[in-house]
């Protein structure tokens, strides 16, 4: 893709949740927003319903989903938000969160994830928890909610991924871990980048139903995501000072508002009006990365590669049918 036909916004990396949904009317849409409780789930709830949507927070904790929920509503003065039971390594929860959903639904926010799990760790399936989270509890989810989001008409489903693709592709030789070691990072890269190839597959699947998919990298933000890095990785990565001291908001990464602003703009924004199966950073498009490696910017060739995201999307669904 030539940079001319990349997608552009006015937002940068610097912009706000807020900034992103100024002046547009969410009255009468419905959303879904998996890991709604906090951090940059929470925030673009809060923005959203700020704009007028429906918003359901789909949630492992309900009492947290439920607090959350009290809070934007006393934020926002609308009363249209909701929690709701989901475990995304749980299936009969997705099964249950889909079964009983009724009506058209307009986004889907797949935000919810894992992150650096140090040990190997498994589901009840045999998977490896952070691709059965991050992605197959998600396209479980996405796919169970298709035909409320084609009823809807112009659906947007966003998922939230992570320029931590950039680290490794998909080995789709031994997904689970099963003959290769454990390495908590290899496992959170690949459940990344099949997050953006899942995207990809969505886009040219559901295209004809009218539903856009768009994936994106929020940045580096301070939430309960980092809650598996030890003191040597936090100081790795930036995230403690020279005295030790974890900080709110790293040189370099972003506030919460500004990390849930791309995550909205691919929501709600009329920028992105027919815009399907691409991924954005610091909301835009990014450009193709030539040589991925851990802290780059733009987009591996591997992860947006329509032969590969068709084989993640064979193997996906033969996962889901068991």
């Amino acid at each position: 893709m030539s940079s001319k036909d990349m997608t552009t916004t006015p937002f940068g990396a610097h912009s706000t949740a807020d900034d992103v949904v100024a002046g547009t009317d969410l009255r009468g849409k419905r959303a879904v927003i998996t890991g709604g409780a906090s951090g940059i789930g929470r925030e673009t709830a809060r923005a959203l319903v700020s704009a007028g949507a429906e918003v359901t927070l789909a949630v492992r904790d309900l009492r947290a989903g439920e607090e959350a929920a009290g809070a934007i509503i006393a934020a926002t003065g609308n009363p249209a938000v909701q929690a709701a039971k989901l475990d995304l390594a749980d299936r009969a929860t997705i099964s249950a969160f889909t079964r009983t959903w009724t009506g058209p639904l307009d986004i889907l926010v797949n935000n919810a994830g894992v992150m650096a799990i140090p040990d190997l760790d498994r589901t009840a399936e045999g998977w490896e928890q952070q691709f059965a989270t991050n992605h197959l509890g998600h396209a479980e989810l996405a796919l169970g909610l298709h035909d409320a989001l084609a009823t809807a008409g112009s659906a947007r489903v966003v998922q939230v991924a992570s320029s931590a693709h950039l680290m490794g592709a998909v080995d789709f030789g031994d997904i689970h871990f099963e003959h290769r070691p454990y390495e908590a990072w290899s496992a959170y890269a690949q459940s990344k980048t099949a997050m953006i190839l899942f995207t990809v597959a969505l886009a040219k699947h559901w295209a004809g139903d009218g539903i856009s998919a768009n994936a994106l990298h929020p940045g580096g933000i301070m939430t309960n995501l980092q809650r598996h890095l030890d003191d040597a990785q936090l100081a790795y990565v930036g995230a403690k000072d020279a005295h030790g001291t974890t900080l709110a908001v790293p040189p370099g990464w972003k506030t919460i508002e500004q990390g849930a602003a791309t995550t909205v703009l691919l929501a709600a924004s009329p920028h992105l009006k027919g815009i399907t199966g691409r991924y954005f950073e610091d909301g835009n498009e990014a450009a193709v990365q030539p040589e991925p490696a851990p802290g780059k910017t733009g987009v591996a060739g591997y992860a947006i590669d329509p032969e590969l995201a068709e084989r993640l999307f064979v193997v996906t669904r033969e996962h889901l049918s068991h």
